[in-house]
């Protein structure tokens, strides 16, 4: 079956609905101008989904560690066997004792969903279905219908707005107003063993009419366990192991309920103010005054690293003669060279989730130019990424 086209012409539910109806395999390839995302279907069901574009905190070993399964030290050692053994790193931990089958299975699920329901968010894009038998791990992943993954993808798509003016930042905290009832029955939640389960009340009344905004069930009992004073969203999606949407709407419910009380960041700001308040103005004067003082020197090396290589570190010497190599020269011109490549460093770890594997990657990502890997060298600088995780930045031995 050729499939090819653009999500204005043909969207990602009437994708999703034919492929599932005919009950294909293979792999749907979808595009847009941020992101690519690969989902590989199973007799027309959702078995994987990986991004392109995956942000390194959406990575499963991530994903452990920031829900608290795993610590970061399990997670190194994980990676490390995965390094020499090219594994998944799923089944490394898993044999390692660091995490549960069932940990494992819910994380997965959690991390394949989170990534199919950003399609319903994309405006424009293009698609493209490869036929073909896929391979996936029966043990830790639950099919997902492709008419469920419809169903709940227009549903987040629905109460989205009505979530996000109850919960406008990720930065909010909460305060506890009362207690829950301990003996109020609990809804089953959306996500447990089979994600499938999720979907089993749709289909029923609208869930504004339902009330479902105004319901107690097991997804608010878990959030409001984790929701002490000063625990911001974003980490209670972390640890809930809901997902984002999930997170927020039982955070809705409390909230509707009366069971939270939402505070705002701008309030945590004004507290962190008062509590200063004596000292900020000693503290503005001598953060500006260090800007400046950096600024100052930053132009000042810059300067000299300019003067000094129009002349080619030639002192004394008439022009175009053969260049006077002179290694404190050259080791006083590196520092700020260096500084420039860090800095290049830091800026495409915050874009990319993690440093480049070769300075090169630097110059194609329009950050530093070919000049700069190795100014004031004859040898470029030395580069690697290190185990931990960092990286070593050295110059050239001459």
């Amino acid at each position: 079956m050729a499939l090819t086209g653009t999500l204005k012409d043909f969207g990602i539910a009437e994708i999703l609905q034919l492929i599932g109806q005919q009950a294909k395999s293979g792999v749907l390839h979808l595009e847009s101008r941020d992101d690519e995302i690969h989902i590989a279907l199973a007799d027309g069901n959702v078995v994987r989904a990986e991004s392109a574009g995956r942000k390194a905190r959406e990575r499963l070993g991530n994903m452990l560690v920031r829900a608290e399964v795993i610590s970061k030290e399990e997670l190194e050692q994980g990676l490390e066997v995965q390094k020499r053994t090219l594994r998944r790193l799923g089944d490394i931990l898993v044999e390692l004792g660091f995490v549960s089958q069932q940990d494992l299975r819910e994380m997965t699920a959690l991390q394949t969903t989170e990534t199919v329901y950003q399609l319903f968010r994309w405006k424009s894009g293009t698609y493209a279905f490869e036929p073909g038998e896929v391979e996936w791990d029966r043990e830790t992943v639950s099919p997902l219908r492709a008419e469920s993954v419809l169903m709940e993808g227009f549903r987040r798509v629905d109460e989205w707005p009505m979530i996000r003016k109850r919960i406008p930042s990720t930065a909010m905290t909460f305060e506890r107003r009362r207690a829950l009832d301990p003996d109020a029955p609990a809804a089953p939640r959306r996500g447990g063993d089979d994600v499938d389960d999720a979907f089993d009340a749709l289909g029923e009344e609208p869930t504004e009419r339902r009330g479902e905004f105004a319901s107690l069930g097991a997804n608010e009992r878990r959030v409001f366990a984790l929701a002490i004073p000063g625990r911001t969203v974003e980490r209670l999606v972390d640890l809930s192991r809901l997902g984002e949407f999930e997170t927020c709407k039982a955070l809705t419910n409390l909230l509707n309920l009366g069971y939270l009380e939402a505070v705002a960041p701008a309030s945590r700001a004004k507290a962190a103010v008062g509590a200063y308040a004596q000292d900020w103005q000693a503290r503005l004067r001598a953060g500006a005054l260090s800007v400046l003082a950096t600024v100052a020197i930053a132009a000042a090396l810059a300067g000299i690293a300019y003067w000094v290589d129009e002349r080619g570190l030639a002192w004394g010497e008439p022009a175009g003669a053969a260049r006077v190599r002179d290694n404190a020269a050259e080791r006083f011109l590196a520092r700020y060279q260096l500084e420039r490549l860090r800095g290049a460093l830091e800026v495409y770890r915050l874009e990319k989730g993690e440093y480049p594997a070769a300075l090169g990657t630097l110059v194609e990502a329009g950050l530093v130019d070919a000049r700069d890997l190795r100014h004031p060298w004859a040898e470029p600088y030395h580069y690697r990424r290190t185990q931990a995780g960092r990286f070593v930045l050295l110059p050239p031995v001459e």
